[in-house]
């Protein structure tokens, strides 16, 4: 009987599902089909249909944002608001972070200059923009990195004093507020990602957030290639159009946010409480008076940890967990930007550091608390 219930264990341990970084949340599927219910019967699948009308104006009160529009996905978003800020030249920018954030600079053109962050936040550090400021510089594009809000009242004086543009990735940083406002507040323009690995997913979309109304018919006319009206194109659009499906979805999910989010930050306390004085391993804080959404927990491994950062992912793979190390390798590495002056390591001591340390642990909604348990317990064994 011991045999059997030895090799019961082992098979158990074989079909036992691999833990992701991630998981996309989805509402009941019940929820959902009278919405498909509604397309069909519709017909109309995108071309800013009646869900897409729907979600758009959810959405703004429910961010409390004067103006949204919907995009395909937070790339696109990116790319588009740069167009309609008429963007050229050099944008300063941060080198972590996920390379569309920079990838959107060269699908326009413009040549980005990269900054080292700050190691308290992974944001763009203040105190060295405005000595990258050339006379090419058009813009400041900083990441709200995991949510960590960026020190926007400083990036706003420096971008009033030099006239540029502020153009914020907000892509981790939905439903996250400081002091009681949104971070989208800030900026003359915001983006939001709805990926299915955000905390708020639409399958792919995304949004810009924005104050001008001029600026949001803009963005609505280059999102569909540019047409104003029937006969008119007023620029070289994309098709950057939400479809009714996500946006569908984008409703449904908004009553299940707030839940969803709650839901990540107790894993979050639940790590931070178990590993706080683990030596040598660092979890980011929460600034004061910050809202968190608690889309990613990242650890930063240091010389006092048994392993490194690398053997410690290893670890985790070996129990089928899969970490991840964002972000590595830092956006300046990579072949397209690694040529440039701002690109150079020396550049960038502080990312450079951050990123050969960082490792994200998992955390989504329908984590279960074993599963939670049991990744505190193999850094724990470590010592």
């Amino acid at each position: 009987m011991v045999r059997l219930g030895f090799y019961s264990n082992i098979l158990e341990a074989m079909t036992e599902k691999p833990t992701f970084l991630t998981r996309p949340y989805l509402p009941p599927l019940e929820e959902f089909l009278p919405y498909l219910a509604e397309i069909w019967e519709s017909g109309q699948l995108t071309n800013g249909g009646p869900f897409h009308q729907q979600f758009e104006e959810a959405l703004r009160e429910y961010l409390g944002v004067p103006y949204v529009s919907l995009f395909a996905n937070g790339t696109l978003a990116l790319m588009t608001a740069l167009q309609a800020l008429r963007v050229t030249g050099e944008v300063i920018t941060t080198p972590y972070t996920f390379a569309a954030t920079t990838h959107a600079l060269l699908w326009n053109g413009i040549k980005p200059v990269f900054v080292d962050i700050r190691g308290d936040t992974c944001n763009l550090d203040e105190d060295l923009v405005e000595a990258a400021i050339t006379p090419r510089t058009t813009a400041i594009l900083p990441v709200h990195c995991y949510g960590n809000p960026c020190t926007s009242q400083r990036l706003q004086q420096i971008a009033d004093t030099y006239g540029l543009k502020l153009i914020y990735d907000a892509a981790h940083a939905f439903g996250v507020s400081i002091g009681g406002h949104s971070l989208l507040e800030h900026g003359d323009l915001a983006m939001l990602s709805f990926h299915a690995t955000k905390v708020f997913n639409t399958f792919e979309g995304g949004a810009i957030i924005g104050h001008d109304l001029k600026i949001k018919q803009r963005l609505d006319y280059l999102k569909n290639f540019g047409f104003a009206d029937e006969v008119t194109v007023v620029a070289p659009g994309i098709n950057g159009k939400m479809n009714e499906f996500q946006a569908a979805l984008g409703l449904l999910q908004l009553r299940h946010v707030d839940q969803a989010i709650a839901a990540r930050c107790a894993i979050d306390q639940r790590y931070r409480m178990a590993l706080a004085e683990v030596p040598g391993l660092q979890c980011l804080s929460i600034a004061d008076g910050v809202k968190p959404n608690c889309g990613y927990f990242p650890v930063l491994v240091g010389a006092d940890f048994p392993l490194s950062r690398d053997q410690l992912y290893d670890e985790f793979r070996r129990h089928d967990i899969h970490v991840r190390r964002y972000f590595f390798p830092l956006i300046s590495n990579l072949p397209m930007y690694r040529g440039f002056a701002s690109a150079a390591p020396a550049n960038l001591p502080v990312a450079t550091g951050i990123a050969k340390r960082v490792l994200c642990l998992p955390i989504y909604p329908d984590l279960d608390v074993d599963t939670v348990d049991r990744i505190i317990e193999i850094i724990l064994s470590i010592h």
